[in-house]
């Protein structure tokens, strides 16, 4: 790999670093539905406020979230909603390896009965 690669491969694993925690999948698919503040989606992970402001700003760093001030209150958005599309490839992967694993369940079952 030359240099160009190395960066480009590190700047695709920083990424998926970022949404490398279930709270931080959870927060992009509340995003996908409208803007929240870091107080709603405090309430809705159940974390305490300074916890979700760290996931916020990993994803914020990563370019997945983007945040715009009205008023007094911050409220956070996804700046690339292509995202979901990568998060939907992994769900399709979850359901194959689902199905490869009940075809091998099956035919170990089949075999038992025999």
């Amino acid at each position: 790999m030359n240099q160009n690669e190395i960066k480009l491969y590190e700047a695709r694993a920083n990424i998926i670093k970022a949404l490398a925690h279930p709270s931080r999948l959870f927060i992009v698919d509340m995003l996908q539905k409208q803007s929240r503040t870091v107080g709603e989606l405090t309430e809705m992970i159940g974390a305490d406020t300074s916890t979700v402001s760290k996931h916020l700003s990993v994803l914020k760093n990563a370019g997945i979230v983007e945040d715009e001030k009205k008023g007094t209150a911050v409220f956070y958005s996804l700046k690339t909603p292509c995202i979901l599309n990568f998060i939907g490839c992994i769900e399709e992967v979850i359901e194959s390896n689902t199905k490869a694993q009940l075809e091998i369940l099956s035919c170990c079952r089949t075999r038992r009965t025999v």
